[in-house]
């Protein structure tokens, strides 16, 4: 029998060779978030012309993709994504990025029934001496999309920290084709934005729904991490972590003693995660260490999964809300920004958990590029927009101005709690505009 070690070199080629066994046509599937393998999408850029109709399938790339903007035309390449980045926006504006609508937690369920994948690519870490590869901070999907393609690759880079979990966090050398070694480019970073007074003032209105022992999940962005700071400088105690997308907003909690993960059902003492996304800090921290567990997304987003735990508190953002409570969080109008992701699935879970909530978080207004005020808070959602959260979903909803619950509430109920938390200036016309839908009471009162 071959060692660990034969088997790794009999397998070893360079990324030009690797790239090889992509056809015309072929499905070719990179891991996300820091999981795309860079060295092998520039080696597959580089056979643009050899090539028609692939199709290159991820989520929130963290670059442009080699590929895709090598070939403009898409002729050659085809980007098919689960959820936009930065980076992916500019494509999509340049007609060069599809969105594939998906709950997240049934990713693994839809490949297990369509197997679709040809080619499967992957940034793994270094072998370990049992033969074992580590996905890293991007566990999600992978093991899915591993287990039914007709092809995988791995791209190994010598940065990618290793995390701890039970099972789909990690891929064997004989579940690997081929396998590369890339030029260990150090992982991509997302900065922590700073929180303006208008986060901070929704940051406390989410602190108030808060009590000792809750469950959080949070998302990205200066208010969640302003959430976070207001919870490690607070006397909170025995929070858990089950999430998504860990954060750095996670770490400082931690470090200041407000998460024990005690009082948990799923994975008790422990953070759990999927995927995480932040700054070199965040990948220092989840490296090698046994209080941060990663799971594959069928564990953290299966909504009764999420449910088995007490108290869940499921925080996350939106770009907008209407007058019927539809909520959007990834679109506007028909211009593509993000995604569903797991906000639906945190929703429905947090709902089902005993003393859970499900809070959409936004400040009440923007100032669009023309210096204007612009309210979140609109009559109806603009023509293409998406609805993201059906209102029979909808739970929670915080502004700057006010939380309030629209659980059980009908129409008219649900116009004027919303409107109650628009921004003054913005509430009389609300008004009007609810009225001519028929979804006003004269009775009702907005302070």
């Amino acid at each position: 029998m071959t060692s660990i070690q034969d088997r790794y070199r009999s397998k070893l080629v360079t990324p030009e060779e690797a790239v090889k066994v992509v056809k015309s046509y072929d499905m070719v599937q990179y891991n996300s978030y820091n999981g795309v393998p860079p060295n092998l999408d520039r080696a597959l850029a580089a056979r643009r012309d050899e090539l028609q109709g692939v199709v290159i399938n991820t989520s929130i790339a963290m670059y442009p993709l080699f590929t895709i903007t090598s070939d403009p035309s898409q002729e050659h390449f085809i980007y098919d994504s689960w959820h936009a980045s930065g980076a992916d926006r500019k494509l999509a504006e340049a007609g060069n990025f599809f969105y594939v609508p998906f709950l997240y937690y049934e990713m693994p369920l839809f490949f297990e029934r369509e197997s679709l994948m040809d080619v499967t690519m992957l940034q793994v870490s270094p072998m370990d001496e049992r033969g074992y590869f580590n996905l890293g901070p991007s566990v999600g999907h992978a093991k899915c999309v591993l287990d039914t393609a007709r092809t995988v690759i791995v791209e190994v880079n010598q940065r990618m920290p290793v995390v701890c979990g039970e099972s789909g966090h990690q891929v064997h050398i004989d579940e690997v084709d081929l396998v590369v070694e890339g030029d260990n480019q150090p992982l991509f970073e997302i900065p922590v934005k700073q929180a303006g007074e208008v986060d901070r003032k929704v940051a406390g209105l989410v602190m108030e729904q808060i009590e000792d022992g809750a469950c959080l999940q949070l998302g990205i962005g200066a208010m969640p991490n302003a959430v976070g700071q207001m919870i490690a400088d607070s006397d909170l105690q025995d929070l858990g972590v089950h999430t998504e997308m860990m954060v750095d907003a996670y770490v400082k909690m931690a470090e200041a003693g407000r998460v024990t993960g005690k009082r948990k059902v799923t994975d008790p003492g422990k953070m759990t995660f999927t995927f995480a996304l932040g700054t070199q800090a965040l990948y220092n921290y989840i490296d090698r260490n046994p209080v941060c567990m990663s799971r594959p997304v069928i564990e953290t987003n299966r909504p009764d999964r999420i449910a088995l735990n007490p108290k869940v508190i499921a925080i996350n953002n939106a770009i907008e809300i209407d007058l019927f409570s539809q909520i959007n969080s990834e679109s506007s109008g028909t211009r593509h920004i993000s995604g569903t992701g797991g906000q639906v699935d945190f929703m429905l879970g947090a709902y089902m958990s005993q003393g859970g909530k499900g809070i959409i978080c936004m400040s009440s207004t923007f100032t669009d590029k023309k210096g204007n005020l612009v309210s979140r808070i609109r009559p109806t959602l603009s023509p293409g927009t998406i609805v993201t959260v059906p209102r029979t979903i909808a739970h929670w909803v915080i502004t700057e101005y006010g939380a309030v619950s629209l659980k059980g509430r009908s129409t008219w109920q649900r116009a004027e709690a919303v409107v109650s938390i628009a921004h003054p200036d913005f509430r009389d016309n609300l008004i009007k505009e609810a009225q001519h839908m028929g979804i006003w009471r004269r009775t009702n009162r907005i302070t």
